[in-house]
């Protein structure tokens, strides 16, 4: 049976989102990924087959090894997804500044 992981579900877990953070920042590969937590390395292996189904991870097989990278695209996904809450809430913090600024006004 062939599953469809929710990238949402995916980047709840807070390995994950690790995992993410590294191999953004550096393409890496299972091991070097796995020596940066204290779990088993079977239970990292588990949480990149969880990225990698849900696209968040790609990997290419050099030889014996497999080096994972970050996909933008479906990182843009997630953003894009965020954004429109993102202004909103810019939105009702700009609206508190202005009631606060004209609150000092009249206070001083």
């Amino acid at each position: 049976m062939n599953l469809r992981r929710d990238v949402f579900q995916a980047i709840a877990d807070p390995t994950r989102r690790s995992i993410l953070m590294l191999v953004a920042a550096q393409s890496m590969t299972a091991g070097a990924i796995a020596s940066n937590f204290d779990t088993a390395r079977p239970t990292v292996s588990k949480h990149l087959q969880i990225l990698t189904e849900c696209e968040l991870l790609r990997f290419e097989q050099n030889g014996r090894e497999i080096i994972y990278h970050l996909n933008p695209d479906k990182m843009k996904e997630i953003a894009d997804f965020i954004e429109p809450f993102r202004q909103m809430w810019d939105e009702k913090f700009n609206k508190l500044e202005s009631v606060m600024k004209a609150y000092q006004k009249r206070e001083a």
